[in-house]
């Protein structure tokens, strides 16, 4: 029996009609899988990810368990940095920690450029294995946005106040702004390849760009973003953007070439519409609600829904990644209400 290729997801972007609001959650492939943290026991992260069947077989579990609406690639924002000569390690309890973190202009110009299908090739391998051979619903390829892969870099690490990020930002602008166009060329080719080798959708993530105000994102990140965006929309694929605690910059994103304006839990659907955003939305139930019982969570989740399907471009999603301690039956339970719902809204 063939299974009929899903592309619910691909038409709610569009504004075409659909029978149900499609769903997916950011971090639905990972720790709070059983079959996952069995793997994590045998392999690293990266480990992982360079290993095509394997990462294929993580990639595609949640679609099957959850019976979601895309699939998004696993592996990390950190992937291409190493290809341009970032020491870059994931320590476990920690995150990303960079050995080599850029100071000044030198470090900049040090950095080299990236070659998918030489310095990458298992992640292109994965994502031809899930596009041609496990997968009935489009697959999400994703990069780091530049300020967010440029905060690690110059951190060398997680930070809770980036200040030596914004310290270089504010008093050496020839520095950031060569920073920020090296990372944007570099995510353009390394999406590029991906939409090459099968991905249907983009995802941008600058999960920590809600640390700048207004002004300052629209003076020193907004050129390079517009750069980012454009160079990715050059590949025909639509593009989802999303990050944390972003509210504030819903009106300089939506002036960007961007196809999905993903939201955090901060912000309502209704209130990004009154904003001026009309272009299609992502999101955005806080993801603690789902420790929830689950009647807290399905009273939290229809009025979401609605926002959802009266704004018209609408992909449900969670605000933020999914945490460890979720029940995988809740998310299958959750993106179960979510099909049969707005199913029975849109009859």
């Amino acid at each position: 029996m063939v299974i009929p290729f899903n592309d619910t997801i691909l038409k709610a972007i569009k504004g075409e009609q659909v029978t149900h609001t499609p769903v997916w959650f950011m971090r639905q492939a990972g720790r709070s899988q059983p079959e996952y943290r069995k793997l994590k026991e045998k392999y690293s992260l990266f480990e992982i990810t360079h290993q095509p069947e394997l990462c294929a077989y993580v990639t595609s579990l949640p679609v099957e368990q959850y019976d979601t609406d895309a699939a998004v690639l696993y592996k990390d924002i950190m992937t291409p940095l190493k290809a341009i000569g970032v020491d870059v390690e994931i320590q476990s309890g920690i995150g990303p920690v960079i050995s080599n973190p850029i100071k000044q202009m030198s470090d900049v110009e040090s950095l080299g450029h990236i070659d998918p299908k030489r310095d990458v090739p298992y992640v292109l391998d994965t994502i031809k294995l899930l596009t041609q051979e496990k997968l009935n619903v489009p697959l999400i390829g994703f990069t780091g946005a530049p300020f967010t892969l440029a905060s690690y870099m110059i951190e060398g690490g997680p930070s809770k106040n980036y200040n030596k990020t914004k310290a270089l930002m504010y008093s050496d602008e020839a520095t950031w702004f060569k920073l920020m166009d090296t990372l944007a060329e570099m995510s353009v080719t390394y999406v590029g390849a991906q939409v090459e080798a099968g991905a249907q959708l983009i995802q941008v993530f600058d999960s920590w760009v809600g640390i700048l105000n207004k002004a300052d994102y629209d003076y020193y990140i907004q050129p390079c973003m517009d750069k980012l965006i454009s160079g990715i929309k050059s590949y025909n694929v639509p593009v989802i953007l999303f990050g944390v605690g972003a509210s504030h910059l819903i009106t300089s994103w939506n002036q960007l070439p961007i196809d999905v304006l993903g939201l955090d839990w901060r912000t309502s659907i209704q209130q990004a519409g009154q904003l001026g955003v009309s272009k299609a939305v992502q999101g955005n139930l806080d993801p603690s609600i789902l420790l929830a019982p689950w009647e807290v969570i399905e009273a939290r989740l229809k009025p979401i829904l609605d926002q959802g399907l009266n704004h018209g471009k609408y992909i449900f999603n969670l605000g933020h990644g999914v945490f460890p301690e979720v029940k995988p039956e809740t998310l299958q339970r959750v993106s179960k209400f979510v099909h049969d719902y707005t199913g029975e809204k849109l009859k």
